[in-house]
């Protein structure tokens, strides 16, 4: 049955109202007159405003999983940065630091060397420069390795000096290395010289009371000595050349039990914390130092009566 010959009109007994052609023009024409209104006249505007402003809480509610998400991303990302940028601060912070201290390190290096230099012109022995490398493993002893040996010509019994003044005796010497024995070892002993009265005594290193300094023994108790006076070598061992500054008198205690005087000093030079010193030819084996020629008394010849 073809579909042209159906009845389109509807029964009698629904209610007639107009077409759905009808509708749709008229819809369509309403649409086209919005349209235009709206867009020469603005009419949909506060429609629109109303309608927005109804529509932003749940706009914001839908919203929200999106905007945790991603400001938990960027939390954890600016965590990440953070984190990143504190370790590259701590790295650099430890490297200027080191810096900072390799610097203070080289200027007190550098302060040294002029002193030692100050004093190398002022002695008249021969001299090289060397470099402490470590302390002895002895702990009974109190001796430092330097850099210099047989290679280089050092002779056992070399003084062996610092910037400030005497800080030891080479003991022993290897092929490429030497030994230095403090002036505070126990078993060292220098002659010195007090600056302020010319007397002379032998300085002897740590005792068993106080560590890390000198004693000057076998002086009388009655002996002119006080606490601040200059001690330097002697130069009567044929060892030290004189006028070395070896220690100052820290302290001197009198007793009237005893013929003999203690006084402690303090050695002169760094003996914990050197880093450069100066090996010098003993006096006896130099030929630069010019030593005293001792005088020989000129006995008178008594002439004898002719016969």
């Amino acid at each position: 049955m073809p579909l042209g010959t159906l009845d389109r009109t509807p029964p009698p007994f629904f209610r007639q109202g107009p077409s759905a052609l009808s509708k749709l023009m008229l819809f369509s024409a309403m649409a086209l007159f919005l349209m235009v209104a709206d867009a020469r006249f603005q009419v949909a505007k506060p429609l629109r405003v109303a309608l927005a402003s109804a529509l932003y809480p749940l706009q914001w509610l839908a919203m929200q999983p999106v905007a945790w998400v991603q400001s938990g991303g960027k939390y954890f990302e600016s965590l990440q940065t953070a984190q990143t940028a504190e370790e590259s601060a701590r790295q650099k912070l430890g490297a200027l630091s080191q810096r900072a201290n390799q610097v203070d390190q080289l200027a007190l290096e550098n302060i040294r060397l002029r002193k030692l230099l100050e004093l190398r012109e002022r002695v008249s022995a021969s001299a090289q420069a060397a470099r402490v490398l470590y302390d002895a493993a002895d702990p009974y002893t109190r001796k430092v390795i330097i850099d210099k040996g047989m290679v280089d010509n050092i002779a056992p019994g070399s003084p062996v000096l610092d910037e400030a003044g005497v800080l030891g005796q080479v003991t022993r010497v290897y092929p490429a290395v030497s030994e230095v024995t403090l002036v505070i070892d126990r078993d060292q002993a220098i002659p010195v010289l007090n600056a302020r009265t010319g007397a002379r005594g032998v300085a002897f290193g740590e005792s068993a009371a106080r560590a890390g300094t000198l004693e000057l023994r076998f002086m009388s108790a009655n002996a002119d000595v006080q606490a601040g006076d200059l001690l330097t070598t002697s130069g009567v061992d044929g060892v030290y050349p004189p006028g070395l500054p070896v220690a100052k008198v820290e302290k001197v205690e009198r007793r009237v039990d005893s013929a003999f005087a203690r006084i402690y000093c303090t050695p002169l030079a760094l003996v914990d914390g050197t880093g450069y010193v100066m090996v010098l030819k003993p006096v006896a084996a130099d030929p630069a130092v010019a030593r005293p020629v001792p005088e020989v008394p000129v006995v008178p010849v008594k002439k004898g009566k002719s016969k």
